[in-house]
């Protein structure tokens, strides 16, 4: 079973940046074949969905809240996905997961679209 490990959370500043790494544990298991999906949960609140990047020409998408301030990209020499979390909100906290699916388009922010997950990193955004 394919595991994805996410890195790179913490506790930063409002206004603040991070950037989230997202690997796979098999060797075998390639991103130029597996969108990448961002989510993230709150505290008492629904996973929601932050970001993802497809496989077919690397295309983004964004939830509006993120729009403007986070960018996912993909290395495929690496064979890693990141989320960088720039001009950082309180209301960012949350653990962020990263998880690989191929979803249709009308279903990218609908966490039940993305087959593995990751454990998820913690985010705090405080003063």
């Amino acid at each position: 079973q394919v595991q994805l490990v996410e890195s790179g959370g913490g506790l930063v500043q409002p206004g603040g940046s991070l950037r989230l790494d997202c690997a796979a544990s098999e060797r075998t298991f390639s991103f130029r074949t597996n969108g990448v999906g961002w989510f993230r949960q709150a505290p008492g609140k629904e996973r929601e969905f932050v970001a993802t990047i497809r496989v077919s020409g690397g295309a983004t998408y964004y939830a509006d809240s993120v729009k403007g301030r986070f960018t996912t990209s993909r290395d495929n020499a690496k064979n890693t996905v990141y989320l960088q979390m720039n001009n950082l909100k309180p209301e960012d906290t949350a653990v962020y997961y990263c998880a690989a699916g191929n979803p249709v388009l009308s279903a990218i922010r609908n966490h039940q679209g993305y087959r593995y997950w990751g454990q998820g990193t913690q985010v705090t955004v405080s003063s």
